[in-house]
């Protein structure tokens, strides 16, 4: 049974039945593999994406709760968003394994608090689980994100070979 998804911009039909986790279709059905399986059981933050600009954690999302929300992955950043390059010049990961997810929770709590103070940093990213202690570099990357002109939050980026426009 084919299900319309939002991703990053595009309009995808995916095959997988309605109660696959978000994660998966991401990353088996659509090739977005930014997205990382962390614990299965929405409590590390390793798979956090956007939906309608709120973070979501996808591993526990089945495709038939998200209706028509605008999914965002890290992909749908572009790769030059201010989160990233912060995170870049900052040399924010260690073995990178949770950043994407980080990225993602900043993402939207820079789009709701454009210059947050510590309080507000620590609300938006508890949850996200970086197990190499990388705290104080994530702070401070958001901080100096935060002084970056702002980015679109997704950018349309190519479909992945797997993916088919829906019709």
């Amino acid at each position: 049974m084919a299900t319309t998804v939002d991703v990053n911009g595009r309009s995808l039909n995916v095959n997988s039945p309605p109660d696959t986790p978000l994660l998966w279709v991401l990353r088996d059905e659509l090739g977005l593999t930014g997205t990382k399986y962390g614990c299965g059981v929405a409590q590390c933050g390793a798979c956090t994406v956007l939906a309608d600009g709120q973070p979501i954690r996808s591993c526990q999302m089945p495709i038939s709760a998200l209706g028509a929300a605008k999914i965002t992955t890290i992909e749908g950043l572009g790769g030059n968003h201010p989160l990233q390059q912060a995170w870049a010049k900052l040399d924010v990961p260690q073995c990178g394994y949770c950043q994407s997810g980080q990225i993602m929770s900043a993402c939207a709590l820079l789009a709701a608090t454009p210059n947050p103070d510590d309080a507000a940093i620590t609300g938006a990213m508890d949850g996200n689980i970086c197990r190499c202690g990388a705290y104080q570099r994530i702070r401070a990357a958001i901080k100096e994100a935060a002084a970056m002109p702002a980015a679109p939050v997704a950018e349309p980026a190519a479909a992945p070979a797997a993916a088919k426009p829906a019709a």
